[in-house]
């Protein structure tokens, strides 16, 4: 059995370990009130061009097609955006998004495709993906607490160049989805080319828009936004997620550290109550004795 002062040495350790874990909850919670806010300011809009690009996929345009919304004839070339963090302590957020990657780009080999280009989105899956030898093209770290658009455009915009040059057949992005405080959940949207079945839009639906003053130039810049809000929204998601999974991560360690430390001190008082009692039956030893 351990000695009193090694114990109490253990609980003075635990306990600072416990100031830490409840200091970093507490910034996490204060965090993700912000990110959240940044996220569901960020939804409606998504979630509208999002339904616009899908109908404008399904619209009667005889004279020019997009890039972005004509569908391969095979798939043998596939652009991967993934979205991590780039710190951990946030449970198994980054875990189960890589877990969805790899799964997927094992799935994507074995239905024949040759090529898989990755843009990571966070140091996390950045140094995940160099450890499995993946082909990374771009990357970006160092995002902070708020996701700014000309941070993201750049890596992105290799994989979309790549698409527009005939270099891939499709573009997924995985990241993680926020659904409430205690649930986060990882999930794998296809970015390109755009399908109006897998936006949402009603199978076999024409739609038809006026365009002023031409439909390539409103159709180009509608889906770079579509594009672009898109992969906002995937890391505003993303870092909504990450708060949230740390305050609950961090609120566990302290609840386990408490339970350390009252097991600790039990079992230092276990151990103070023998050395007393030894001490008693060596001067009750020594008295009569005498």
């Amino acid at each position: 059995m351990a000695s009193g002062k090694e114990i109490r040495t253990k609980i003075k350790s635990v306990q600072n370990t416990k100031k830490i874990t409840k200091a970093m909850e507490m910034v996490a919670a204060s965090k993700m009130r912000k990110a959240q806010d940044r996220m569901r300011a960020a939804r409606p809009y998504a979630e509208k061009i999002r339904r616009l690009a899908a109908n404008l996929s399904q619209a009667s345009i005889m004279d020019y097609k997009h890039p972005f919304l004509t569908e391969p004839a095979s798939v043998t070339r596939v652009g991967l955006i993934l979205v991590t963090t780039d710190k951990g302590l946030c449970g198994g957020l980054n875990t189960n998004a890589l877990r969805l990657a790899v799964n997927s780009m094992r799935d994507w080999q074995n239905a024949g495709v040759t090529d898989i280009q990755v843009a990571a989105i966070g140091n996390k899956g950045f140094g995940f993906m160099q450890r499995m030898g993946a082909k990374v093209v771009s990357h970006v770290v160092g995002l902070g607490d708020t996701p700014h658009m000309e941070k993201l455009i750049g890596p992105v915009k290799v994989l979309i160049d790549a698409y527009v040059a005939g270099e891939l057949d499709k573009v997924y992005v995985v990241y993680t989805d926020f659904i409430n405080t205690m649930k986060q959940e990882a999930r794998l949207d296809q970015l390109l080319p755009l399908s109006g079945q897998q936006m949402g839009a009603p199978e076999g639906a024409s739609w038809d828009y006026l365009y002023e003053p031409d439909p390539q130039i409103v159709i180009d810049e509608l889906l770079v936004r579509y594009v672009e809000a898109l992969v906002y929204q995937s890391v505003a998601e993303n870092m909504a997620s990450e708060q949230s999974a740390r305050m609950v991560a961090m609120k566990a360690a302290s609840d386990n550290a408490g339970n350390v430390i009252k097991e600790l001190q039990l079992v230092y008082n276990k151990t103070r109550q023998a050395a007393i009692t030894k001490e008693i039956s060596e001067i009750v030893g020594g008295a009569a004795a005498v």
